[in-house]
Formats: C-alpha cells, sequence, structure tokens
C-alpha cells in the first residue's frame, strides 16, 4: 500500500484533500474500519481511516478509497464497478468483494449516517456506471 495519501492520485472533488493537512476535511469524511476476510474465514483489521469515493486523476475511473487516518498510508484502493458485488449490512457494514484482487472486504462504519452517504453515493455510481450514461464524466460527482 502507498506510504502516502496523497500518492493515489485521486482527484477529491467532494471528498477534500487526503493529504490530512487540513483537520476540517477529515472531520467532514467519513469514518471507517477496513477488514479482510482471510483463508481461514477470519476478519483481519486492516487499520481504520477515512474513506472518499472519487475520480482517480488522469482517469475516467472511479475508486472507493480509505486513508489511514493516522500515517495517511492507502488502506483500500478499489475501482468500483457495475458488477453486484456490494452489500450492505446492518446499518454501519457495507460489505464488497473485490474480483480484481480476489478479496472479500468489509467497511465498518463508525457512523450509520456515514454509511448510508457512502452507500447512496455508491450505487448512485454503480447505477450510472450500468446505464453507461453518457452525461456520466468528471464533471459528475
Amino acid at each position: 500500500m502507498s506510504k502516502d495519501g496523497a500518492a493515489l492520485g485521486l482527484v477529491m472533488m467532494a471528498g477534500g484533500d487526503a493529504s490530512g493537512s487540513d483537520p476540517e476535511v477529515h472531520a467532514n469524511m467519513q469514518r471507517v474500519k477496513v477488514y479482510r476476510l482471510t483463508n481461514d474465514g477470519q476478519w483481519d483489521d486492516q487499520g481504520t481511516g477515512h474513506i472518499t469515493i472519487d475520480y482517480i486523476e488522469g482517469s475516467r475511473e472511479i475508486a472507493l478509497a480509505v486513508v489511514d487516518e493516522v500515517d495517511n498510508d492507502t488502506l483500500l484502493l478499489h475501482h468500483l464497478t457495475s458488477d453486484n458485488i456490494y452489500k450492505r449490512q446492518e446499518q454501519t457494514l457495507i460489505s464488497l468483494k473485490d474480483p480484481e484482487k480476489a478479496l472479500d472486504l468489509l467497511l465498518s462504519f463508525q457512523e450509520a449516517k456515514g454509511c448510508l452517504h457512502i452507500w447512496q453515493s455508491l450505487t448512485s455510481l454503480q447505477q450510472k456506471l450500468q446505464s453507461g450514461d453518457p452525461g456520466f464524466s468528471s464533471g459528475s460527482l
């Protein structure tokens, strides 16, 4: 994983600067704990950070990124897909199967409203990806 959250190359239109230099930005970002399912069926804690969904700089690809809240390491960089791999569980959990990395991941949000906000953004973007929306461009997030 990246040692510098800014190295993600994400265009932070909605989430602000991921570098952690502005405490107000982190206050507005959703706090989440990332878990990865191990081969023996246990959830392995990958760390706690702040989540954003935005374009990868210089690309039309959209990614979900989690940057560590302490040292700005990249805990997760997942390219959004139109495939049905996302599930909301309870009020504070989102699970996903990352086909690129063959991983089962779980995002555990500190607050239900943060989980709902990310879930709504995720499903809205996924619908646009599925429909091939021609108006879906770098200015439409």
